[in-house]
């Protein structure tokens, strides 16, 4: 079974097109939820954009997405949009 971490560094390679930082460096990612068993797991991840109405949304919750996705054990990632604006303070050092 995933775990947050597997699946927080599975996404690092996820660039935010517009900044040209990773979406986790960034904050995005606010939340990873997995439920299921050792055979397969379900992952949500609660994320936020940088902008409000951001154009390359769809793009980057793709991604998102596909990179959780491709983690051993899981069976199926969704993504879920936040609706909260983004702080500049989550992101990392």
């Amino acid at each position: 079974m995933p775990n947050k971490e597997t699946i927080v560094n599975a996404l690092r390679p996820v660039i935010d097109p517009e900044l040209g930082m990773s979406v986790v460096d960034l904050g995005m990612i606010r939340e990873v939820l997995i439920e299921g068993d050792d055979e397969a797991s379900n992952v949500e991840i609660k994320m936020v954009l940088t902008a409000p109405f951001c154009p390359l949304a769809d793009y980057i919750v793709a991604q998102v997405q596909q990179a959780a996705a491709a983690v051993p054990g899981v069976a199926e990632a969704k993504v879920t949009l936040l609706d909260e604006p983004w702080n500049p303070a989550w992101m990392s050092q």
